[in-house]
């Protein structure tokens, strides 16, 4: 004789059960109600325990009661849920702050589930950063040319004396300084000013015969300034056929953080004959999201070489390294301390 317990919501349902389990000569020996198993039971529900017994050759494994067996399914479903519910909070979280949607949805699904559920600032942080570091153009050497290109007013003049700056304090490699901006007033003179007192190597080159003479004259990587002009000027055109006959020459193009994304692609567009591979994000002490900037930037396969906030020389940039790229859109502190070189 085998006995064997069975839980269902009622009678009838016990009953049904217990002649499909035991066959049609299951005799019942007992029915009553007892709390169910799990959390259904904690709050005051109660099913039907049939106890029945037949005559069978084989042991069955006995079945677990209905409620649990119920509940097992739920308890991943919801998991799930809760995880998915975490996850569209974090989402939620970073476009609150100027993410777009697709970024912040790539960025939370690197998240494990436990990050997820616990939330936290950090997680969200290293996640973000890794989703930008096909971004981050932040390696520390120097090609033979490093040419700053832009529209006027975006800050290459500031940002070559900060690099400059930066390798003077730091101990690092000297540079030479190279100005060709001879249509904005005192530009010359400022860059100039910035040579004496690290005590760089600087010269002028308002011609292109004038640019290759400071180019095959130069002991050290050469950080070559820019006028404001549109890429078809015919100076631009000069200055740049030296540079393509020259080796390694590595051309960054200065853009605002505060640049719209509609902006963003017209000068992308615009300079896109002079082949930047990487550009400079400034100004972000004034922008409200750099999201829209990054992410016209990361549509054209460039990368990111330095970020910059203020106008301190040299303490205003940095190298822009996935966690800086992070703390950028994220709109926290970027530049604390002074480690470019």
């Amino acid at each position: 004789m085998h006995v064997k317990r069975i839980y269902r919501p009622s009678v009838r349902e016990a009953l049904l059960a217990a002649r499909e389990e035991l066959g049609p000569s299951a005799l019942v020996l007992s029915t009553e109600l007892v709390p169910a198993v799990g959390w259904r039971g904690w709050i005051g529900q109660r099913v039907v325990r049939l106890t029945a017994a037949a005559e069978r050759a084989t042991v069955e494994t006995p079945e677990l009661p209905v409620e649990m067996s119920a509940d097992r399914p739920e308890v991943p479903a919801r998991r799930h849920r809760r995880i998915e519910h975490a996850r569209a909070g974090a989402v939620a979280r970073l476009v609150s702050i100027g993410l777009d949607r697709p970024f912040a949805e790539a960025a939370v699904s690197r998240l494990d589930d436990a990050a997820c559920r616990g939330g936290s600032e950090d997680a969200l942080r290293r996640a973000v950063a890794a989703e930008l570091e096909p971004l981050a153009g932040s390696d520390d050497t120097y090609e033979r040319c490093e040419v700053f290109v832009g529209p006027p007013g975006m800050g290459k003049t500031t940002t070559i004396a900060k690099i400059a700056a930066q390798e003077r304090v730091g101990g690092g490699r000297t540079l030479n300084l190279v100005a060709t901006d001879t249509m904005r007033a005192g530009a010359i003179e400022q860059l100039r000013a910035y040579a004496a007192v690290m005590r760089m190597p600087f010269r002028v080159a308002r011609t292109a015969d004038e640019l290759d003479e400071a180019l095959v004259s130069a002991r050290h990587p050469v950080l070559i300034d820019t006028a404001g002009r549109p890429p078809a000027d015919q100076a631009v055109t000069d200055l740049f056929g030296v540079l393509e006959r020259k080796r390694k020459v590595r051309t960054h193009l200065v853009l605002a953080a505060d640049t719209s994304a509609a902006v963003a692609r017209r000068i992308l567009d615009r300079y896109a004959p002079l082949k930047p591979s990487r550009v400079v994000i400034t100004k972000l002490d004034e922008a409200e999201s750099v999201m829209p900037l990054m992410a016209a930037v990361r549509d054209r396969g460039l990368a990111v070489s330095y970020l910059a906030a203020g106008q301190r020389v040299p303490e205003d940039l940095r190298r822009a390294t996935p966690a800086d790229l992070a703390a950028a859109l994220l709109r926290e502190p970027v530049l604390e301390e002074v480690t470019c070189h």
